[in-house]
């Protein structure tokens, strides 16, 4: 018999960002926790599903894997559709994948709003931090400017392949407290 009590919750959440800055790493290392450095380029979009037990509510996060290259497509307004958050990824050792941050946001704010008209939470990750500190990164109060002045709920450093911070960037979103 089932409990009334027992909520249950469907997320999507986009991961986007320029092509290689890890997104599938950062998806796989979050469901499955496991690192491959031999992932192939997505194409398209792919799908990962997360379930989280949390008192009396089950989450399923269904993270939409969207291909880097994909962000002039018009098939970004039908992947974006419905989802309630979203990570924008960057590469710190890569800086052009920084510049293009802005325009994954606009791209994402442009297509994509919430039913009270606000713009869905979005949390910037700086990927890769392993591989030695970005100019930006290195720079906190830098990056916190950055993500007011561009509409982010946070930010974090992170590694797919070290495992760092995946879990806290995830479970940062704010929609969680909603339920």
């Amino acid at each position: 018999m089932q409990n009334n009590h027992h909520k249950e919750h469907l997320y999507k959440i986009l991961v986007i960002g320029d092509l290689g800055v890890g997104k599938t790493s950062i998806i796989k290392r979050y469901v499955h926790h496991n690192f491959s450095p031999n992932y192939r380029a997505t194409i398209g979009v792919d799908f990962a599903l997360k379930v989280l037990n949390w008192d009396q509510e089950t989450v399923r996060l269904q993270l939409w894997d969207i291909a880097g290259q994909e962000r002039f497509g018009n098939m970004t307004r039908v992947y974006y559709r419905e989802a309630m958050g979203a990570f924008i990824v960057f590469d710190v050792t890569r800086p052009a994948s920084f510049d293009a941050v802005t325009k994954w946001k606009e791209d994402l704010d442009s297509k994509l709003t919430l039913a009270n008209g606000k713009h869905v939470a979005t949390v910037l990750l700086a990927n890769k931090c392993d591989q030695g500190r970005d100019v930006l990164t290195n720079n906190g109060i830098k990056m916190e400017q950055f993500c007011q002045e561009n509409g982010f709920v946070g930010w974090f450093e992170t590694s797919a392949k070290e495992n760092i911070n995946i879990d806290e960037a995830a479970n940062s979103f704010p929609v969680f407290k909603l339920g």
